[in-house]
């Protein structure tokens, strides 16, 4: 068993990704982070005519841009209900909307630009773990018909005989608008239409240091000194030291995954026959899914922690999965990794500017494959002038006075998460 992440195992990264050969002396924005966000504000302004290099410590698309599920959808980490409590329904009905036109990005890559990610808009299906969670589901649904006029489809559990393999769920809900994909070839494919519009890759080029100057920044890196006009954090669950007033926005967290050998035609028919994507609804939840090539992958947030060890997570995911599909006891488990999220305290994604004028934009709290490269475009189109605003810079960019860098509190959430999933 690998101990190192699916999907660019399966899709290595391009050998002839036009990177950068080194550091440039100057460019107008320089943006730190070489994922979904990044990438895209990178494209978004290069195709615009804008000079700039995007910053990656380690090679493009080596954080959770590869390291996800692959599974999309509507919505934001925080439920709607919440959000329309929270901030009121014309500003909700504005955060629903950037989760619709997050996804029509997506297909603008794929329709437009020609990156080929194994796009498959099949929907997503929560499941419910116990029977209280389903009488919460037929709640959300009816909340969704009455309140945005999007229709989600609830199923019984003699629904789901049709839907998934397993009989360990007692229904569901499904949502048509969800999608799976394969996340290196959408990282990768965005990287080199970035390129080609003119967007320098900077790999290995770690960032120490962001120094304000009359004129701009010095950004200070590992690979030298490049000067910019504006500046664009992107890093989400790996921001570090460098910049503390965006680590204090949100906190890491890990998510770990792992992934079976290729099943056999029949199996894969068995346990998702309409090539869903699924995810369950405890708080301490599990996403899976079938990949392009037919394997199941299994993943899960058993523990909020970032650094536990691969072969004992691995083992309790692979108990997990066997609960739900016995059926695939007997095939191997050939790959397990983790990534890091970046969890917002209120769960909503921050997008906006300090007062030293770096923009952000992370805190997509495991929603951030079609989020990043929404907050992405938007930090773009704002230093392009074509917006002056952005909703999620229009509220409140909550930090706490008791965390600046280590995150000490998070076992304590995880107590938390797991009561509330034993008492649910």
């Amino acid at each position: 068993m690998k101990t190192t992440p699916f999907w660019p195992d399966d899709y290595p990264r391009p050998h002839d990704l036009p990177v950068a050969a080194a550091l440039p002396s100057h460019v107008d924005v320089a943006v730190i982070g070489g994922g979904y966000a990044g990438l895209n504000a990178a494209y978004t302004l290069a195709k615009h005519g804008t000079s700039v290099a995007v910053l990656e410590q380690h090679t493009i698309g080596w954080g959770a841009s590869s390291r996800n599920g692959g599974i999309t959808g509507c919505g934001l980490k925080q439920g709607m209900p919440t959000i329309f409590k929270r901030y009121g329904e014309a500003r909700a009905r504005v955060f629903w909307q950037t989760s619709l036109d997050a996804l029509e990005i997506i297909k603008a890559l794929v329709r437009e630009e020609g990156v080929d990610c194994d796009w498959q808009q099949r929907g997503d299906l929560s499941v419910a773990y116990k029977p209280s969670h389903f009488e919460g589901m037929k709640a959300r649904v009816a909340w969704h018909k009455k309140v945005l006029n999007h229709e989600l489809v609830l199923l019984s559990r003699d629904d789901l005989r049709g839907e998934i393999g397993s009989s360990a769920y007692y229904g569901g809900v499904l949502d048509p608008h969800g999608a799976g994909l394969h996340p290196a070839k959408l990282v990768f494919g965005l990287a080199r239409v970035a390129a080609r519009y003119g967007a320098q890759l900077c790999e290995h080029a770690e960032v120490k240091r962001v120094q304000p100057t009359g004129q701009g920044y010095l950004v200070h890196t590992s690979q030298g000194v490049l000067a910019a006009r504006e500046v664009v954090v992107t890093t989400n669950g790996y921001t570090g030291r460098f910049m503390p007033q965006v680590r204090r926005l949100i906190v890491p967290a890990g998510s770990y995954s792992i992934v079976t050998e290729p099943l056999p035609p029949d199996l894969q028919r068995e346990i998702s026959p309409k090539g869903r994507v699924f995810w369950d609804s405890k708080w301490f939840l599990n996403y899976f899914r079938l990949t392009p090539d037919g394997r199941l992958l299994w993943g899960g947030r058993n523990d909020l922690s970032t650094d536990l060890n691969l072969h004992k997570s691995a083992r309790i995911l692979h108990q997990q999965m066997l609960r739900a599909f016995p059926q695939l006891q007997g095939y191997a488990v050939t790959h397990t990794w983790t990534g890091q999220l970046g969890i917002p305290f209120d769960l909503m994604p921050k997008v906006g500017r300090l007062p030293h004028g770096i923009h952000y934009a992370v805190g997509f709290g495991g929603h951030g494959l079609h989020m990043a490269l929404y907050t992405g475009r938007e930090v773009a189109r704002l230093l392009l002038g074509q917006i002056s605003s952005t909703p999620f810079a229009e509220i409140p960019q909550t930090r706490y006075f008791f965390y600046h860098h280590n995150p000490w509190f998070m076992p304590l959430v995880a107590y938390y998460y797991r009561a509330r999933d034993w008492l649910s």
